[in-house]
Parts: structure tokens; C-alpha cells; sequence
């Protein structure tokens, strides 16, 4: 067998900094390269054969991985807040970095984190930056309100945002004079510029074919709409990847952190490490669960009598992480199993 080369990089936006090492540890070249395609290609035709690497997860990752993978035996990638050894070292800079994670990588302790397929990571970021729209949407609607609070003008919050209304509004209120109307009127076109973009986004995603059929499936689930179910598709990606209900909900951020030590345990607020997205979708679905469920609805009432509401709509939401595991995991749809009681 061939001997294996090792490789560990510490990316940056500009430059990424590299360590090559043998099996033995013996460093076989080192140094760093600008991060381009063009550098990258160079840069590999003078590595030996062959190589696997690793590098640290960051918001450059997915390119370099995609352009790597192709001629790696091997490329991994580690989960940032699992690599202690670089967090906490006295002496840090890249060159070190690069050494360290090909040291982890050889000697195959290397914290590693899962790399969603190009097709999903593509699909991911679109969806992501509907969201972005979203919240610029809620701010200019906001905006709004404000301008005329500013301006004392009375109106009906309800109907603010119908079209119909807005105009009338503007029309025939004689508080709102030249040039406040022009600012609402702005602000009106940015919400419908944003709003159609918005629907474009969602039917351009619930039309994919690689999406269509997983996502139909997802919505058969009470409470669980196109959003719900597009975000969990392609931000878990492989629902394989977790052996049980528990880590799922870990992930989707619904538990919180454990601290023990000896015969002490301490349950913290829920944590911060998790997939916020995901954490953020599933809330606000469990908060309109019990609407469209007889099931969810008696488990928010059980939750709800012990005094906290908000723990009521965390158990909903992590109910709605297993019932979206069932259907994606048994590629079925979604059926209540309906069961008699008999009164002892």
C-alpha cells in the first residue's frame, strides 16, 4: 500500500495556510497559498500521492471542499468548537492551526462535522436568503407603523398592510402631508418588491424535483406547512445521520445544556449550540400546532398545566422533530395511529 499524506488547512477569506505531514509525523512541506481556484490547482499538482485533508468548518468551507474533493482520498471537516486544541493553546497563528489539524487528522482525532451534499448546500442558501427577505419584509412593515406614530396619524393595525386600506389611507387622511407620503408610499413598494421575490423563492423550491416528493410527505404532518417542511429537508440534509430522536432535538436546538460533576446535574436554558434555523421554524410551528391537532393540542394542555407555557410549546415542537423523523426516515406519510381506552 502506498503511504498516505496528510493534510491540514486553516481557511481564510484571502489566504489559507497548509501543513503536509507522512504517517510517521515528519512535516513534508508547509506554507501558505492564496484562496483562489487557480492557486488551489497549482498548489495541488505539487502535493504527493495521495493525500487526504481536513479543514476547520467555516463560511468558506463549502467552495474549497467542493473543489478539493474530487482529488482527496479523503477530505474531512471538523466541527470548530470541538477543536479545544487550537482554542486553547498559548501560541496560535495559522501555521500552527494547519499543523494542529493535521495532526488530528493523522492520528484520527479529528472532531468531525457533516458536509451537506453541493445539491442541498445550494438549495440551503436560497431558502436562507428567502428568510433574509422575511425579516427585512417584518422591518419595513414595521417602519411603517412608525412613520405614522411619528406623524400622530391614527390607523387601523390590522388592515395597515392591505392594499386597499393603504391607499385610502394616503388618500383621504389630512395628517399625512407630501413628503411623509412619499416615505410610506417607498416603503409600500419595498414590501411588495419583497414579497413577490419571496413567493418566487418558495415555489422555485417546492418545484424542485430532488425536494418535491420528501417535501409532500413532510406535509402531511399536522401543523407543518411548505416552510417547515423545505427547512428541515435541507438544513438536515441525510436524516440517517442521527441514531435517535434525542440527538435530532439536539441539534434543532429544543434541549438544553447538561453540566455534572460527581452526583450534581445542572440542566441549563436551551443551548446555544445548535442549528438555529431549524430551532427558530419549529417554534413558531409548535406555537400553531395545537390549531390543526387533537394530539399536539392535549400535550401543549398537559405541558401548560404545570405552569409555563413556553415549556409547553418546546414539548410540541420536539413531539413535531419525531413525528418529521418517522415520515422522513420511513418514507411514508404521515397517519395517526388511533387507540381505544377503556375506562378501568
Amino acid at each position: 500500500m502506498e503511504p498516505m499524506y496528510y493534510i491540514g488547512l486553516d481557511v481564510h477569506k484571502r489566504k489559507i495556510s497548509y501543513c503536509v505531514k507522512d504517517s510517521g509525523g515528519k512535516v513534508h512541506a508547509e506554507g501558505s497559498l492564496a484562496a483562489t481556484r487557480l492557486d488551489l490547482d497549482r498548489w495541488m499538482k505539487t502535493l504527493p500521492q495521495p493525500w487526504s485533508a481536513a479543514m476547520e468548518a467555516t463560511m468558506f468551507t463549502g467552495w474549497i471542499y467542493d473543489h478539493l474533493k474530487p482529488h482527496a482520498a479523503a477530505l474531512k471537516v471538523a466541527h470548530p468548537l470541538m477543536l479545544r486544541a487550537i482554542a486553547a493553546a498559548k501560541k496560535k497563528n495559522d501555521r500552527i492551526d494547519a499543523s494542529k489539524i493535521c495532526d488530528c487528522l493523522r492520528c484520527d482525532f479529528l472532531p468531525e462535522c457533516y458536509m451537506a451534499s453541493t445539491a442541498i448546500r445550494e438549495r440551503r442558501r436560497t431558502l436562507r436568503y428567502r428568510n433574509l427577505l422575511v425579516r427585512q419584509m417584518v422591518q419595513m412593515k414595521n417602519k411603517i407603523g412608525m412613520l405614522l406614530m411619528e406623524a400622530g396619524v391614527s390607523y387601523n393595525k390590522q388592515r395597515l398592510h392591505k392594499a386597499g386600506y393603504f391607499r385610502e389611507l394616503l388618500a383621504s387622511n389630512p395628517d399625512i402631508d407630501a413628503g411623509l407620503g412619499s416615505l410610506l408610499r417607498l416603503c409600500r413598494e419595498t414590501v411588495v418588491r419583497l414579497q413577490k421575490t419571496e413567493s418566487a423563492l418558495v415555489r422555485s423550491l417546492e418545484r424542485d424535483s430532488s425536494l418535491t416528493d420528501r417535501v409532500e410527505r413532510l406535509m402531511t404532518i399536522p401543523a407543518v406547512g411548505p416552510i417547515t417542511a423545505l427547512t428541515w429537508a435541507l438544513e438536515v440534509g441525510d436524516v440517517q445521520r442521527f441514531s435517535s430522536i434525542k440527538k435530532a432535538i439536539s441539534y434543532c436546538g429544543l434541549c438544553g445544556a447538561e453540566k455534572s460533576s460527581g452526583n450534581t446535574v445542572q440542566r441549563t436554558p436551551l443551548s446555544k449550540q445548535r442549528n438555529k434555523h431549524l430551532q427558530t421554524t419549529l417554534i413558531e410551528a409548535a406555537k400553531m400546532a395545537p390549531r390543526n391537532s387533537a394530539e399536539l393540542a392535549m400535550l401543549y394542555d398537559k405541558e401548560k398545566q404545570k405552569g409555563n407555557a413556553n415549556r409547553a410549546t418546546l414539548a410540541v415542537a420536539r413531539k413535531l422533530v419525531a413525528y418529521l423523523m418517522a415520515v422522513d426516515r420511513g418514507h411514508r406519510n404521515f397517519h395517526v395511529v388511533e387507540t381505544s381506552t377503556i375506562a378501568a
